[in-house]
């Protein structure tokens, strides 16, 4: 008889996350590497499609949790993988994905427009003509990235309930606008929060170096629905990192800054709505950031140690003015355009 603690490989033991009730109306959905869940949803359209097959080469860019997604899944299926990022890319988390098997292609030089991310997408676009029968998954434009969260969506409801808001940030555009877009079938009136980073151009502001990874972008991604959203919100890296230290220490929940960024919002949206369910995104564990987030000294070195985080965001009437602190916007599900009062890019 079939032992039923068994899995067939190591995706199936840690894809699905935890749902952990945080507060008397807040829950967290904790992961262990969220972008699994898109990854395999998307290598797994792309076979049945039969756009991959045995020994294809998978080649995408990222500097994070996707790369190393692909990676699992690319050495448990035997495909080959080329993984494109910059400088800025995790030395451990790099280590890990070559061993692996996959290649890590770094760019060296950022673009004029569009900073290393179009410096990547340039080197990426040269390796996929170089190999014919490559695959790219495309994170940012591929509707399958939305779609893998479909799963997500149906574990929440069969955890929590009724929901009433959801908190998460946003990259990609996969995560928040794809489980969104399906709790809303239950919810229609789900009031979604975005949690970006100052710097980030997602939702209108100037593109600027970001130390807080692993959201935000320098480009605007394809799979980003700004009518999703009824609130944005902007969280300083110094900000983030003490939420996720906070996060720690009161739930024993040992996340990246991306967590710490999402529950500083959540916390505070549940206390202001108290009457309100809310369901915050946890993406990852806090194992990379060992020698970084949890690190004091590092903290201080790099002028990112806070003692107190604000009672309360800035609240803005433009993406313009959220300046060095937490800010938010009443984004009011309108477009890009609506908000911020130009097309994008311009």
């Amino acid at each position: 008889m079939k032992n039923r603690l068994a899995y067939d490989n190591i995706i199936d033991f840690v894809e699905l996350p935890k749902i952990i009730k945080l507060d008397d109306n807040l829950y967290g959905s904790a992961f262990f590497l969220m972008k699994l869940m898109p990854a395999r949803f998307i290598l797994e359209r792309a076979e049945r499609e039969g756009i991959l097959k045995p020994g294809s080469l998978v080649a995408e860019t990222t500097s994070g949790t996707f790369g190393l997604a692909l990676a699992m899944l690319c050495s448990l299926k035997s495909y080959k993988f080329i993984m494109v990022t910059d400088p800025v890319v995790d030395d451990a988390l790099k280590r890990r994905i070559e061993d692996l098997g996959a290649v890590v292609e770094i760019v060296q030089k950022p673009a004029d427009i569009g900073g290393y991310q179009r410096s990547r997408l340039d080197k990426l676009v040269e390796i996929l003509k170089k190999n014919s029968g490559s695959f790219c998954p495309s994170q940012y434009e591929n509707t399958n990235n939305p779609a893998g969260y479909s799963k997500f969506a149906e574990i929440l409801t069969e955890s929590v309930g009724h929901i009433d808001c959801l908190v998460g940030t946003v990259g990609s555009g996969g995560s928040v606008c794809g489980t969104s877009k399906y709790l809303r079938q239950l919810f229609p009136d789900l009031h979604v929060v975005g949690v970006d980073t100052l710097g980030s151009v997602i939702f209108g502001q100037p593109d600027q170096k970001r130390l807080l990874r692993g959201l935000g972008n320098s480009l605007w991604p394809d799979n980003v629905d700004h009518t999703v959203f009824n609130e944005v919100h902007w969280v300083s890296a110094a900000e983030a990192f003490l939420a996720t230290r906070m996060l720690h220490r009161k739930h024993a929940l040992f996340m990246g800054g991306t967590s710490g960024a999402a529950y500083m919002v959540a916390k505070w949206w549940a206390e202001k709505n108290p009457c309100k369910i809310v369901v915050c995104i946890f993406p990852d564990e806090g194992y990379r950031y060992q020698d970084t987030i949890y690190n004091d000294r590092w903290l201080e070195e790099n002028n990112v140690k806070l003692d107190k985080l604000p009672n309360n965001p800035i609240e803005v009437k433009n993406p313009i003015d959220a300046k060095a602190q937490w800010s938010c916007i009443g984004w009011n599900r309108r477009d890009y355009e609506n908000v911020v009062g130009k097309h994008k890019g311009t």
